[in-house]
């Protein structure tokens, strides 16, 4: 029988193969197929300059512009995979650059507040915290019914709190946990870096998702 140390390892090497993955398909589509992509792209616009013929000229110009809205939508799906900020300006920045993806695709407006000092986290606490709040803020856009929402990071000696929190028609957290296996993955995912993820929701009131991770 497995041991729950044991379990816990397989959960958190599973989680981690599968975060490598999303990271190594995120960088293959924007630095593999986006520029590839590009290259044609420009090469499009070459030949519609070249080409005399009016119906030609349209025909190339309309492919060149169908290049263009593809390459943007693999720049889009590679940020929302795994933002280049993560890893390299930290979770915040990388918030903020998800949020404007998230908004224009959703339409939902989502007002991001910071207290205190950003201080350096792991790779893997930031992508952890970047995947809960990535989640919480889908199962908005999917089941809360509203157009707005409220992040609050704190950052406080020993501990990072994150608030997410919308005012849309709220649900039965115990019967969600029996549903969704979405919500269960938050929780679990925060329990494999020491840290907790707490689900309240009223009818017709709305939802909050409390986070919080120890920083040492």
């Amino acid at each position: 029988m497995e041991t729950q140390p044991a379990k816990k390892n397989i959960s958190s090497y599973i989680i981690q193969s599968q975060e490598d993955e999303i990271k190594r398909i995120a960088l293959e589509l924007h630095e593999g197929v986006g520029q590839t992509l590009y290259s044609l792209y420009t090469g499009m616009q070459f030949i519609q300059t070249a080409v005399d013929q009016p119906e030609m000229k349209g025909y190339v110009g309309d492919m060149a512009q169908m290049m263009e809205k593809t390459i943007q939508e693999i720049r889009l799906l590679a940020v929302e995979l795994h933002p280049p900020a993560l890893g390299t300006l930290g979770l915040l920045p990388a918030l903020k650059s998800y949020l404007k993806l998230y908004t224009s695709t959703y339409g939902i407006t989502v007002e991001l507040q910071n207290e205190g000092m950003e201080v350096q986290i792991s790779e893997r606490e930031s992508i952890t915290l970047f995947r809960v709040c990535q989640e919480a803020l889908a199962n908005i856009a999917r089941y809360a019914d509203t157009m707005s929402a409220v992040i609050f990071l704190q950052w406080k000696p020993g501990q990072l709190s994150i608030n997410i929190e919308d005012k849309g028609k709220g649900f039965d957290v115990n019967a969600g946990m029996q549903k969704s296996s979405g919500l269960a993955a938050m929780i679990e995912r925060m329990c494999l870096i020491s840290g907790k993820c707490v689900i309240s929701s009223k009818i017709g009131e709305g939802t909050t998702i409390d986070i919080s991770l120890p920083l040492y």
